[in-house]
């Protein structure tokens, strides 16, 4: 009988699982970073991801047998967070993994072992699942291991089969669960009972090839995957409700607690869940920001900013005023540092990049109160929101339309609980369901974005893999390379053969060409064999094949042809030259400006660059000059450039500035111009930077929150820019008759000129308005003891329009005046002027104009007395003045 569970912190049942399967003859491997080495997956979601190439066959493991914690984030069930005891966005993913080495009855073996011996867990309490025709797991553990039958659950392949995609590696898979409640027996077991039951470990038995038909054959290399929940043994181990009162996060969630003055013990569930929501999220941003990912409103970086704003939020449902995360932060990387030492690393980085997206949220939080107060004034006076989307108010004005709370929270990020409570405050409810049908469609439409891990590669390359080598690459030293032909793909398919004409893809035993990675293109040449010739315009990655993207100028291309692989040299210095300025720019950043600076991005092509790099300012023109100035100064001190392959440790150690978008595994490439430069980098460069010529900065922008672009060109492609701006130049220097340097002064007097013009032409309309418009007054007819004109004139813009409205309501006096223009096709004006005695009468300028405009396809508003309108539909313009004219008459009528 094993002993009952023994508590174990979160650090401890971490190193307990990689020490056990380190005694077991597994390499202990570091977590990969949360931005994946795979193209087609946005963040790490599982602790498979980085083992991809490895399960394709695409990569020879290094290992037979490793293990890791891997850190992981998936957003798709984000609403589920702090609802649900065990949804997560950041979580832990232990797991141990077997490439072609052992199999199925060892992993039940040691996942029992490590369950009910390593852990304490009693067997009574455990509870399997396996693939309902998977007998050989069945009998496993049934008779090896001593479970009973009936503990024993077979069940469909949408729970026990694991697929990577339509196609590929996917074999059956086994779970373990653990019983909370073993006194209600073993009679009708539901595992999708959550109350009860907790899965936390999953083996899948990765032992078949699925094809394109849907057919399955063993695969000849059978492999492990298994993930064991970090969070969920935590919970079991260490006896609490839920995953959130673990030591892995509760920590956080009680800083959070103490800033916003709560006792979370006697917090009620609606605090609660924020408590939880905040103590998750703040751990994934933590990770994610240490992992290089920067707020933005693409990709990633939108997945950071949406988290770090929901904390925001939830930060203000409980009463937090002002900033408050870098705070819960500090105890987030607290408790992580030891396992990830990067977060410590980089908490610089981390607060302010927290504090940068607190406080433009704060501002957004603080529009969106403002702009919900607008609408509860509408609300009261039973008006229209000007948020609804179909003008009309269908709601009682005692509710806030559904669609308006779904708009301040989608667009303004306003929480629908505020929305709630401001509004109750004030007398008005808010229409839930029709908030909520609006957010099921939002998430909708995210689901059909579901995260998913596809382990295909382009086309049919994924079955071929088994029967090809990676690519060598001999581009660092070799211009060409004498190749053979492993793989051609047209559209996406495996062919032996194509001919001359043909678009396609190709697959060499070794090349010269850089495929595309770390920024830089790939690179551009031709490949040549006997009467062939194949033009290559991009190359690009996958796994560790490089594929050649191209089109047959001549002759027909085979599989096992033996070709002459060449790159264009000229493009190729060109895009060296772009990329060791790219270095040299950083590390004149770094000098300049802040040495704090960090890469979020980059492009290095063959006639230009770009870097992004965080910066909460934008440069000023001096320090754009200075850094042109510094890196040109490199460029002319001729340094040598020296490339050294080190362990990723020593490099690091030696300063070593690693490249946004590379992974780096235990051996690294570093390109070093001593004393300027060092960076971990698998590009192409210069040998020397004098190579390079001259650096010149084209322009500085930002691109995001946070996110500064510099923009520039190097090498031959300076005298490209300036080829181009010189004949800008002498095309002006020609049309305006001036010489170069008179040009800024001829401008500007233009420009003078030009607005001279725009003025006398407007004062010349106004009168010419107000010359038609005196003409109108004999139009003018008796209603009442007033006066109504109602009239068209001619092609007048809005703004002489109102003059002339305005000049004739004085000299008729007692009157209104609605007048209309078209200055121009499918564009209509309005505007009317009443005097105080039509206004005593009921009317108001702003609604009677605004109604009139709609009969044209517009709307409008204004002052009581005075109001403008347009609309889209100028053959409708009789009807409306018509239509103004019959209910000023019937209003003033008396």
């Amino acid at each position: 009988m094993a002993s009952s569970p023994q508590y174990l912190s979160g650090n401890e049942i971490r190193q307990t699982f990689l020490d056990f399967f380190a005694q077991r003859g597994h390499k202990i491997l570091p977590s990969a970073s949360l931005v994946p080495e795979d193209p087609t997956v946005l963040l790490t979601i599982a602790g498979m991801l980085p083992f991809k190439p490895i399960f394709l066959g695409q990569r020879t493991a290094e290992v037979p047998r490793a293990t890791t914690s891997q850190k992981c984030i998936r957003t798709n069930d984000i609403e589920n967070v702090g609802r649900t005891v065990r949804h997560h966005t950041f979580f832990e993913m232990l797991g141990n993994f077997s490439f072609g080495d052992y199999f199925k009855e060892q992993a039940i073996a040691w996942a029992w072992e490590l369950s009910t011996e390593t852990f304490g867990l009693p067997p009574e309490r455990l509870i399997v699942s396996v693939f309902e025709e998977d007998d050989e797991a069945f009998a496993i553990w049934r008779d090896k291991i001593g479970i009973p039958p009936h503990r024993i659950k077979r069940m469909g392949k949408d729970d026990n089969f694991w697929a990577s995609g339509p196609t590929g590696p996917c074999g059956p898979c086994s779970e373990m669960y653990y019983d909370f409640h073993p006194e209600l027996g073993d009679d009708n077991i539901d595992l999708e009972d959550g109350s009860r039951f907790i899965e936390y470990y999953n083996l899948v038995f990765m032992q078949y090839n699925r094809d394109a038909e849907g057919n399955l054959t063993p695969l000849q290399s059978k492999n492990i995957d298994t993930g064991m929940g970090l969070e969920r043994m935590a919970q079991i181990l260490q006896k609490v409700p839920n995953n959130y009162e673990t030591d892995l996060i509760f920590p956080i969630i009680k800083t959070a607690a103490e800033i916003a003055g709560i006792d979370y013990s006697q917090a009620d569930e609606k605090t609660k869940i924020s408590l939880k929501v905040i103590g998750d999220h703040v751990r994934a941003v933590v990770h994610m920001i240490a992992d290089e990912i920067r707020a933005s409103n693409v990709g990633r970086g939108y997945v950071l900013r949406r988290l770090i704003r929901r904390v925001v939020r939830h930060g203000r449902l409980m009463g937090i005023e002002g900033e408050f995360t870098t705070k819960v932060a500090e105890s987030a990387i607290a408790l992580s540092e030891g396992a990830y030492p990067n977060v410590r690393q980089r908490e610089g980085q981390i607060k302010a990049e927290l504090q940068r997206e607190e406080n433009r949220f704060l501002k957004t939080l603080d529009r969106g109160e403002k702009l919900l107060a607008e609408i509860i004034q509408k609300a009261l006076v039973g008006q229209a929101s000007r948020l609804s989307s179909s003008g009309q108010d269908t709601h009682p004005k005692t509710e806030i339309s559904g669609w308006d709370a779904f708009i301040l929270y989608d667009t303004y990020g306003f929480p629908f609980e505020l929305t709630q409570e401001i509004a109750a405050e004030q007398g008005l409810t808010v229409d839930t369901a029709g908030y909520e049908a609006a957010m099921e469609k939002q998430q909708t439409r995210s689901k059909e974005a579901h995260e998913t891990i596809d382990l295909t590669v382009q086309g049919s390359l994924d079955k071929l893999a088994e029967h090809i080598q990676a690519t060598e690459f001999l581009g660092y030293t070799q211009p060409l390379s004498q190749s053979v032909v492993e793989v051609i793909l047209v559209n996406g398919k495996s062919v032996e053969e194509a001919e001359a004409g043909t678009d396609l893809q190709i697959v060499l035993d070794k090349t010269p060409f850089y495929a595309e990675s770390g920024g830089q293109i790939g690179d551009r040449g031709y490949i040549t064999g006997d009467g062939i010739v194949v033009r290559i315009e991009d190359v690009k990655k996958e796994s560790d094949f490089f594929i050649h993207f191209g089109r047959i100028d001549r002759g027909t291309l085979r599989v096992g042809d033996p070709v002459t692989a060449q790159i264009d040299r000229s493009c190729r210095r060109r895009v060296q030259a772009n990329h060791t300025a790219t270095h040299l720019l950083q590390a004149a950043l770094k000098k300049i400006v802040d040495d704090s600076i960090s890469q979020a991005g980059s492009l290095v092509a063959f006639d230009r660059l770009r870097f992004d790099f965080n910066s909460p300012r934008a440069l000023t023109s001096e320090e754009l000059q200075q850094i042109e100035e510094q890196v040109n100064t490199w460029i002319a001190e001729a340094h040598a450039g020296k490339v050294e392959v080190l362990p990723l440790a020593e490099a690091k150690a030696k300063g070593a500035i690693a490249m946004f978008g590379e992974k780096y595994g235990d051996e690294v490439r570093v390109l070093d111009f001593p004393g300027v430069s060092m960076e971990l980098c698998g590009g192409t460069h210069v040998s020397n930077t004098a190579e390079i010529g001259v650096f010149k900065i084209i322009s500085e922008s930002g691109v995001a929150a946070g996110v500064r672009r510099i923009e520039a060109v190097a090498g031959p492609s300076v005298l490209d820019y300036l080829n181009v701006r010189d004949k800008v130049v002498k095309e002006l220097s020609g049309n305006l008759k001036a010489k170069p340097e008179e040009l800024p002064d001829r401008i500007n007097n233009l420009q003078n000129e030009l607005k001279s013009t725009q003025k006398q032409l407007e004062a010349l309309k106004a009168e010419l308005a107000i010359a038609k418009s005196d003409q109108l007054l004999s139009q003018a007819e008796t209603v009442g003891d007033g006066k109504i004109l109602v009239a068209q004139l001619g092609e007048v813009d809005a703004e002489s329009l109102k003059t002339a409205a305005e000049r004739l309501q004085q000299k008729l006096g007692n009157a209104a005046v609605v007048l209309a223009s078209v200055p121009e096709p499918q564009k209509v004006n309005f505007v009317a002027v009443f005097s105080p005695e039509v206004n005593k009468k009921g009317l108001q300028a702003g609604k009677f104009i605004g109604a009139i405009a709609k009969i044209c396809g517009g709307g409008g508003g204004g002052r009581p007395n005075l109001a403008q309108a347009g609309g889209r539909d100028a053959s409708k313009i009789k009807e409306a003045l018509e239509t103004a004219r019959s209910q000023l008459r019937e209003s003033l009528q008396a």
